[in-house]
């Protein structure tokens, strides 16, 4: 994990988004190079103000990063990056990639042939939680590794779904590894991991449930995936957020009748 730190440091750095990093990536190839710039070395970088470069070189970036690492395998969470050959071909191929995927449970799946993700809102009627669960099953029931983001409604109920025909399901979340929110979906949450689904977020450990790391979370379970299916959805919501996503990203959007 030792080289893995300077990726977690990547991580950490708050107000420089994956586009930004990617760029210093391309000319540094390294987090570590990118960590041992001076001052004056990034400000000569296109695109990097006094604001960016001082988040840069912020010291509380840098803290504590072995605690990081020992918390990771205490726990079982693990790191892919970008530059990795089993980073997932899918993502790379989206405008904003994540840097990195932390990960728990079966690693194997981010890299599955056939994915649907199931999104849809929260506060979900009870047919829209009925058809979520069916539609998982049945996709599960095909070999078809169902995604969606471990939200109340409709994304428990497609966890649900995949879980009960023992098929494959990954949860993208909006936090950190070991903040799950909602809170009440903490068993569902394990019961992913122990059935060998998958849980993922580019949210380093310790990052709190935000509402706008939400949208971010979308871009993923929307770019890992070969179409989405919405179930229901509000006028003004996460769920078509997800919708813009995947066909900027160019994938099948499905959508289920009233």
């Amino acid at each position: 994990m030792e080289d893995k730190k300077y990726w977690i440091w990547l991580s950490r750095l708050q107000g420089i988004g994956p586009i930004k990093i990617k760029q210093l990536l391309e000319i540094y190839k390294i987090p570590k190079k990118i960590w041992e710039l001076k001052k004056e070395e990034l400000l000569k970088i296109k695109g990097i103000g006094e604001k960016i470069a001082n988040q840069i070189l912020n010291e509380k970036y840098r803290n504590n990063l072995e605690q990081y690492i020992e918390y990771m395998e205490k726990y079982h969470i693990g790191i892919i990056t970008i530059l990795e050959e089993d980073y997932p071909e899918k993502l790379k191929n989206i405008y904003d990639s994540p840097i990195v995927l932390y990960y728990k449970g079966n690693k194997k799946l981010i890299n599955s042939n056939k994915m649907i993700a199931i999104v849809g809102c929260r506060n979900c009627s009870i047919y829209g939680e009925e058809v979520s669960k069916k539609f998982a099953h049945d996709l599960a029931k095909e070999g078809i590794c169902v995604i969606s983001g471990l939200a109340k409604g409709i994304d428990s109920r497609a966890h649900l779904g995949a879980l009960k025909e023992k098929g494959k399901t990954i949860a993208v979340l909006g936090s950190g590894l070991d903040r799950i929110y909602p809170s009440e979906n903490i068993k569902l949450y394990n019961e992913i991991v122990k059935n060998g689904g998958l849980i993922l977020s580019e949210y380093v450990i310790g990052t709190n449930a935000n509402r706008m790391n939400f949208p971010a979370r979308n871009r993923i379970i929307s770019g890992l995936s070969d179409g989405v299916l919405v179930i229901e959805a509000k006028e003004k919501s996460g769920t078509l957020i997800t919708v813009d996503f995947a066909l900027e990203q160019g994938k099948e959007v499905y959508v289920v009748p009233r």
